[in-house]
């Protein structure tokens, strides 16, 4: 029965997870939309989802830190309740990172929308992706999956660099445009290091199904 029950709790905590990564991806959602529209009602709303994962957060963590306590995992279990709770803080940064875009919205409201040699709705989008496949993984247990979202960060990678290079040229011919062409640059910084969140998300799946640490090891291939 003791066996049952802890199981039955860490159903109950990958549930919370998940609820937790689903606000995650409602904020960056809405706070592209508040950018790409100039709604900024929707930057409001963001504020609050971001309330509610920083509540979530501390009941992830209260709830994993319970488990470690009182039936001292062992195996696949404990890595999967370490693993929750590195995702659990990567999620709450995730939802910071749509947080600083929605203040990026905000800020800009004064100023017209112009249109920018870049495409901010595609890395969105391909950002959006990363992160449904890294919560996938999670829930399928399918470290396979992960592997692709490690895959997936290198294309972020080349868009914000490209992004970067792109805008500081405009910035340079077009100094009138500056307040939107950096509002565009922080914000391809913020996608990208949600790219990074959602890879680390992944390398935590594979460290909880394979037990095999994945961290580095693109970069360390590189330099040799």
């Amino acid at each position: 029965m003791p066996r049952i029950n802890f199981q039955q709790q860490l159903v109950a905590l990958k549930d919370k997870l998940l609820a937790m990564a689903a606000l995650s991806q409602q904020a960056l959602s809405l706070s592209l939309e508040a950018y790409l529209t100039g709604d900024m009602s929707l930057c409001d709303h963001v504020k609050e989802i971001e309330a509610a994962i920083n509540t979530a957060e501390r009941d992830v963590d209260e709830m994993a830190y319970d488990l470690l306590a009182k039936e001292q995992p062992m195996a696949i279990d404990l890595r999967f309740i370490l693993s929750v709770i590195k995702i659990n803080g990567d999620l709450e940064r995730i939802g910071d990172q749509a947080t600083n875009i929605a203040e990026r919205a905000r800020s800009q409201k004064d100023f017209p929308q112009i249109s920018l040699p870049i495409d901010i709705p595609d890395m969105g989008e391909k950002v959006g992706v990363m992160i449904r496949c890294a919560i996938q993984s999670l829930l399928e247990a399918d470290a396979k999956l992960a592997e692709h979202v490690l895959v997936m960060d290198d294309e972020i990678d080349d868009m914000n660099r490209a992004v970067q290079a792109e805008l500081i040229e405009v910035m340079m011919q077009h100094p009138m445009v500056s307040t939107q062409a950096l509002n565009a640059i922080i914000i391809s910084r913020n996608l990208e290091r949600t790219a990074d969140h959602a890879t680390n998300i992944a390398e935590d799946v594979i460290f909880w199904v394979r037990g095999s640490d994945v961290r580095h090891k693109f970069s360390l291939a590189q330099a040799e």
